[in-house]
């Protein structure tokens, strides 16, 4: 039989066909563009991240015991951190006694805003909570940080410096200086310490927004990885280190790390009056959306039923826990009191570790000639026969900084050198992870002199 003639395609389904094609392949440009878009949080997603969780998994699995012994207890804790009295932060004292207990914390500095020009010591929590040692502060201008000061002290942040510093140290307090990358009088004589790490001044070397830098990683990993997601902000704060190992060559200034936590970094939506209210955890806010049945239904379907004044959702970046986990002061002391780690703080009995990678806690560090030893803040005379003497619980990179300059590595989970010139010590610990090393632990620095008896520094 003769075929049939083919029947040419009606105009309506050459259309649908080319409609069909343009729609795909718009899809298809809209994906590679995200794609292209979304480049770096991909790979940190799907091969950075899931790289970096084995190593640190790997490290903690290895953890070796520290048999060296320096005399001293150690306990762990955080600095320059916030409560719902400062004017950007909404967090209650129960809820950063629980952060606290979650992250195995010993105790807190805190170093709230003044209210109307005002530090009132009498309004904050003091002493043990549950067993986490709170300790009165607040962030004042020109970045001071006063801690040690009697119940009934109240400072004014309009004080002159200099007469502020002199007020601080006739109470018998300590004198600290937050945001060390900012200008800051660094010849007072009353000057304590400085922050040597602050993860706000890390992130300002980001470059504007640092929510843009890290958006495709929030939305893509911040559920599954969240500490990876804040650790790319980490940068090594070199400038800061350098002016630090500066100061160090004249005089005594104790480095600790600043946590900064606010839990300021998120938004809450709540449902009121038929609209969407969403402000920002500082609190600030944003703005507000009349809903309608399709935007209600739509919002149930994705985060649940709501009624009146219910909290539709809410994020949050930079929850207190996974703040106060990020990094840690590490203080030597004989007891878990106010008076004993002021003690260690003023005598630079410290370091400072990244604990969320791995616990640091039993780390040390020591000067040794004979029987005698000199820990971190402390001097001793050089001999023929001094060591430095360093361990810690996971396998690292030791360097050893002298007056400034990094003079001698070794690999290993301990240090053992014979220093020949008179100065400045401290030592700093990495880790390698995924083909990289990564900074994990500053100690204070020690100091070696030319003369015959150890003392205090």
């Amino acid at each position: 039989m003769p075929q049939s003639p083919r029947r040419k395609p009606t105009l309506k389904r050459r259309l649908f066909k080319w409609g069909a094609v343009t729609v795909a392949v718009a899809v298809l440009l809209v994906v590679l563009v995200l794609a292209f878009i979304l480049r770096g949080a991909l790979y940190n997603r799907f091969v950075k991240f899931p790289k970096e969780a084995a190593a640190w998994e790997a490290i903690r699995a290895n953890l070796q015991p520290v048999t060296l012994d320096d005399g001293w207890g150690a306990y762990r804790g955080n600095c320059h951190s916030h409560s719902y009295i400062s004017h950007d932060s909404q967090v209650p004292f129960e809820e950063v006694l629980a952060a606290l207990k979650v992250a195995e914390r010993d105790f807190i500095f805190m170093t709230d805003h003044v209210v109307d020009d005002i530090a009132d010591y009498s309004i904050q929590w003091k002493g043990l909570k549950d067993g986490i040692l709170f300790v009165r502060g607040y962030e004042m201008g020109s970045g001071f940080m006063p801690w040690g000061l009697p119940d009934d002290t109240i400072l004014r942040r309009s004080t002159e410096d200099e007469l502020l510093a002199q007020q601080i140290e006739e109470k018998g307090g300590l004198l600290f200086f937050a945001h060390s990358e900012e200008e800051r009088q660094w010849d007072l004589p009353e000057l304590d310490g400085m922050e040597i790490y602050n993860l706000h001044t890390d992130t300002k070397d980001e470059g504007g927004n640092f929510y843009l830098t890290l958006l495709g990683d929030i939305i893509l990993s911040l559920d599954q990885y969240p500490d990876h997601v804040i650790r790319l902000l980490f940068d090594r704060q070199t400038d800061i280190l350098a002016n630090w190992d500066r100061l160090n060559k004249t005089r005594k200034i104790v480095g600790i790390q600043g946590t900064d936590a606010h839990q300021n970094n998120g938004f809450i939506a709540t449902y009121v009056d038929g609209k969407l209210h969403v402000e920002d955890t500082s609190p600030q806010e944003l703005g507000e959306w009349e809903l309608n049945f399709f935007t209600r239904n739509l919002l149930r379907l994705f985060f649940g039923n709501f009624a009146e004044g219910d909290e539709v959702f809410r994020f949050q970046l930079d929850p207190y826990e996974r703040m106060v986990r990020y990094s840690a002061t590490h203080i030597l002391a004989n007891e878990l009191t106010e008076e004993a780690l002021l003690d260690g703080l003023e005598q630079g009995r410290v370091f400072v570790g990244f604990d969320m990678i791995a616990d640091c806690r039993d780390f040390v560090y020591f000067a040794e000639d004979g029987g005698r030893k000199a820990v971190m803040g402390e001097s001793m005379a050089l001999s023929d026969t001094v060591r430095l003497r360093a361990a810690a619980p996971h396998m690292g990179r030791f360097t050893v900084v002298h007056d400034g300059v990094s003079i001698y590595q070794h690999t290993g989970t301990e240090l053992d050198w014979h220093p020949s010139e008179p100065g400045s010590y401290r030592v700093e610990v990495e880790l390698m992870i995924v083909d990289e090393w990564v900074p994990w632990i500053y100690s204070n620095p020690l100091r070696l002199h030319p003369g015959a008896t150890p003392s205090g520094a």
